[in-house]
């Protein structure tokens, strides 16, 4: 038996060592799966050769910028190619571009609803990260064969932000049921948008319609704006308070040194983005390089710096991503009957 055993090695070694000292991973399908303890150096050596990466995000700001040049400082000789837009906007590039036959995308980053759109159209390819085993399996997408879709690189936190000139201590919230402070009545304000339909699809998970209903009579005030607009209303004190509110913009506008703070309720909605690679990358070795450098310590340490949330972090409080676990069809009609009761209890 024992000389069976040697015969078998005698086989099976000098195989896998040619895998690990000449033979690379060539086809997308190897690399996507390839675990190597060489990865990185392998990858890199290839990405050089391909000399840039195209990556589509849906980060705001200059944190994208800044992980582009953050990336080609460590990886000389890789050009970061970077297309920004909205989650909905590269979707639709994305399917034009597989209609017309043309593979120019390679890294995405976007929010998780559109992540699973991509998914459903055959637009993303399942691949392997080393840096996936640091994410709870509720922050990963699981694919086939132990590989993932994708896995989530930042998080935004939907709260109550308010001025403390203008909101007393003792009228702000600790839960949704806050929401009707009689101080609070007609000194709120909400966007028309996701943020806000969130807040409402957590009301309902939480406390159901009646306290929707109830939110009428608060004279909330819509404003056809994007959030970070509201929350310069709010510093500036021409809106109390709202809501629909991400945590990181109101921390950013403290730094600046406006009179705003913010609180979590109940349940926080949040907006998460998730890493994944196209599913017929022209350049397959630098979109797995950037994948591993956004979720490894290097672009998690950046998006930190610009205050996005971790999914492997706990931050005190309970959250909630809307279309987790939600089907495509499931998630598309939850939010347009959120957004319905939005125009419904609110004033223009």
């Amino acid at each position: 038996m024992r000389a069976i055993v040697w015969i078998i090695l005698a086989v099976w070694l000098p195989a896998a060592g040619a895998w690990a000292q000449g033979r690379r991973p060539m086809t997308v399908a190897e690399l996507v799966t390839y675990k190597g303890p060489d990865r990185e150096q392998m990858l890199y050596a290839g990405a050089r050769s391909e000399g840039k990466v195209v990556w589509y995000t849906s980060l705001a700001g200059a944190s994208y910028k800044a992980m582009a040049k953050a990336f080609e400082n460590k990886y000389a000789g890789v050009q970061v190619e970077v297309f920004r837009a909205s989650g909905s906007d590269l979707t639709t590039r994305m399917i034009e571009e597989t209609k017309g036959r043309r593979n120019i995308v390679d890294t995405v980053e976007t929010t998780e609803g559109n992540l699973m759109f991509m998914r459903d159209a055959f637009l993303l390819r399942p691949y392997h990260s080393p840096h996936f085993a640091s994410y709870p399996e509720e922050a990963k997408q699981r694919a086939e064969k132990g590989l993932f879709f994708w896995a989530i690189a930042r998080e935004s936190y939907i709260g109550f932000a308010y001025n403390k000139k203008l909101v007393p201590q003792a009228a702000v919230p600790k839960d949704f049921s806050g929401l009707l402070h009689p101080a609070l009545k007609a000194r709120m304000g909400v966007t028309l948008d996701d943020p806000t339909s969130k807040v409402i699809g957590a009301i309902l998970k939480t406390k159901g319609r009646e306290l929707v209903n109830k939110l009428k009579a608060q004279e909330i005030a819509a404003h056809a704006i994007i959030p970070p607009a509201l929350l310069d209303l709010i510093a500036a004190g021409e809106v109390a308070a709202s809501p629909a509110i991400f945590r990181n913009h109101v921390i950013v506008a403290v730094e600046k040194g406006a009179p705003v703070d913010w609180v979590p309720l109940d349940l926080v909605p949040t907006n998460v983005g998730g890493a994944a690679i196209a599913a017929q990358p022209p350049h397959p070795h630098a979109a797995l390089l950037f994948a591993d450098f956004l979720l490894g310590p290097d672009g998690q340490g950046l998006l930190e710096k610009y205050h996005y949330g971790n999914a492997a972090r706990n931050y005190g409080f309970k959250r909630w991503r809307p279309e987790h676990g939600s089907t495509t069809e499931k998630y598309e009609k939850d939010l347009l009957s959120w957004e319905k009761l939005v125009r419904e209890i609110t004033r223009r």
